[in-house]
């Protein structure tokens, strides 16, 4: 039976841009781009597990909100059940600790940057979501 892995992953939005990681070399699709975050541990919250993998991947404080969209998507290995959550930014800086490299993107910019597979219909939702890229007061 393949595993199913939860991973809580993080959009967030500063001055109409999101915030993306590298995974770095040595990972499962190495090289390629995606939304901060990481696996649960056992009895943790999607929301706990977002807050503490940002803490410990790129030393950022994020804050989360509602849940934008839930994928499940399987590889020949294993399976992922993908949860987004909308988050808003602390202060200071993201640093590049456990991932190969981080960006702020634009809209614009989304389709120039590889993602994996299963976040394909997550991008085309964002491309078409103008709401999302506006920040709330």
């Amino acid at each position: 039976m393949v595993p199913v892995i939860d991973v809580a992953a993080g959009l967030v939005f500063r001055a109409g841009c999101l915030l993306i990681t590298q995974r770095p070399a040595g990972t499962h699709l190495a090289g390629l781009w995606e939304f901060p975050g990481g696996k649960l541990q056992a009895g943790e919250s999607w929301e706990t597990a977002l807050v503490r993998e940002l803490r410990e991947e790129i030393d950022f404080e994020v804050f989360p909100g509602g849940l934008y969209e839930e994928i499940v998507h399987a590889y020949p290995e294993k399976t992922v059940r993908l949860r987004f959550y909308r988050c808003r930014a602390g202060q200071g800086e993201p640093r590049a600790i456990e991932c190969a490299a981080l960006a702020w993107i634009s809209k614009d910019e989304l389709t120039s940057y590889a993602f994996p597979a299963a976040d394909a219909r997550l991008l085309e939702q964002l491309a078409a979501d103008d709401a999302v890229w506006v920040e709330a007061d």
